[in-house]
Order: C-alpha cells, then sequence, then structure tokens
C-alpha cells in the first residue's frame, strides 16, 4: 500500500491548489471599477436647463417647436412637460433611439427649461425559423425553413451627458424666444 505522499495524483493535486489559490487571491486583489452614482456631483451650473423670461407654458411651447422643427415625433406632451423621439440610423444593421424630455418650471427670472437626453442603441439580429406540415397519414413534420426574421434588439441605453449637445439645443430654443 502506498502512503499518500508517495501517491501518483500528488503533484496533480498540487498544481490544483496551487491553482485554486491563484484565483482565490486574484478575487481579492481585482478591484472593481466605481459605479457610476459614485461620480455623481450634482453641480450647481449645469449644461441641462436653460432660463427664459416668458412663462413656463410659454417657455415650454418654444421648446415644443424646437423639437418638431427638427423632426422629433413628440408623444406624451403635457403643458409642462415635453417628449419627443427621433430615429437615427448610422449603419445598416444599427438603429438609434434619441429621446429628448423638457420640463419646463417657473424661476424668478420667468421660466427655465430643464432637457434630458436619452440615447438607446439597437442592434439588428437575425432569427431563423422552423415551418411545420401536417399531412394525415404521414403526421407531423417540422423543417427548417431559410425563412430569416430580422428584429431590433436593445443592446445600450445612456443619458447624454455632452455639454454641446444641451448648448446646440438651447441655442435653437433662444432663437426661438426672441
Amino acid at each position: 500500500m502506498k502512503s499518500a505522499l508517495t501517491s501518483p495524483f500528488r503533484p496533480f493535486r498540487t498544481a490544483a491548489f496551487a491553482a485554486l489559490a491563484c484565483f482565490a487571491l486574484g478575487g481579492c486583489l481585482a478591484t472593481k471599477a466605481p459605479r457610476p452614482y459614485q461620480s455623481e456631483a450634482f453641480a450647481s451650473e449645469t449644461p441641462f436647463q436653460y432660463y427664459s423670461n416668458r412663462d413656463q407654458e410659454a417657455a415650454c411651447e418654444i421648446g415644443k417647436r424646437a423639437l418638431l422643427s427638427q423632426g422629433y415625433q413628440l408623444d406624451d406632451t403635457k403643458a409642462l412637460s415635453i417628449r419627443g423621439e427621433k430615429y437615427f440610423r448610422p449603419k445598416q444593421d444599427e438603429a438609434t433611439r434619441l429621446t429628448i424630455t423638457l420640463v419646463c418650471l417657473p424661476s424668478s427670472l420667468g421660466s427655465v427649461i430643464y432637457a434630458n437626453a436619452l440615447e438607446t442603441q439597437f442592434e439588428m439580429k437575425a432569427k431563423g425559423t422552423n415551418a411545420g406540415v401536417s399531412v394525415s397519414a404521414l403526421g407531423s413534420v417540422s423543417l427548417p425553413w431559410a425563412i430569416d426574421k430580422d428584429t431590433l434588439v436593445k443592446v445600450g441605453e445612456e443619458t447624454v451627458t455632452a455639454p454641446d449637445f444641451y448648448q446646440r439645443l438651447f441655442d435653437l430654443i433662444k432663437t426661438l424666444d426672441n
């Protein structure tokens, strides 16, 4: 009878233990990336607002006209809240939806328009389908037919934070506000 020290499996156990120890140590040493909310500054100066000397209903009307003039489809419009969507097709198998929300509130200067844009990315995915044939004497048979159905699948979504994007929007609103 061989002892455990002279077992032919000892080198494998030692290597397995070493690998397990490395994975465990690597997991402990790995640093996690900070979550996006951890860097949220809540700065008082922001590119997401525009001040108008008009009342909030009139300011929102100007915001609505600005979005309509750029081809945005408006939905869920209320007197003080506007939501517009526009679709883009940067590549044959990709699509992007840009959703802009404008909210108008009173301020000491008249009103303030707050803007938020959400960019949603989609990719075209193809799915093959099967077709079934049923013959009463033979039963049913399912055959793979070369029928592809393309569907858009959401692959990402994020808030647009680029100050120049909002500056261009508010520049257009400013020209309509005069």
